[in-house]
């Protein structure tokens, strides 16, 4: 799948809460239901989209259905955000040693 189906699937709220709970393992459909609190309908149709974008994947069990985490396509994610994190990480950096230096400015023009 591409980064961009990635992107659009966990785009919704729900859908993330369904990754969050299937991050731990296994869940069934009425699992899910329970989790997000949305009709089985509404839950299988976010579960299709995860599905095409390659987050997850089914197995059936009897008659269930169980739902378990793929994590490739998340790092592939994680990758393709990894220059935006360092670039964060050196503002960040930078405001952090701004903030000490005037820190250090103030406390050295306080009277005694």
């Amino acid at each position: 799948m591409t980064t961009t189906a990635v992107m659009d699937a966990i785009a919704e709220p729900t859908r993330r809460r369904i990754l969050d709970a299937v991050r731990g393992g296994e869940r069934s459909v009425s699992d899910l239901v329970e989790i997000v609190g949305m009709h089985q309908p509404g839950v299988s149709r976010h579960l299709k989209v995860l599905r095409e974008a390659g987050l997850v994947e089914v197995r059936r069990d009897a008659q269930r259905r169980l739902y378990r985490l793929q994590p490739e396509p998340l790092r592939e994610l994680d990758e393709w955000l990894g220059p935006y994190r360092a670039m964060w990480a050196d503002h960040l950096d930078a405001l952090e040693q701004h903030l000490e230096r005037t820190a250090t400015q103030h406390a050295t023009k306080e009277p005694s």
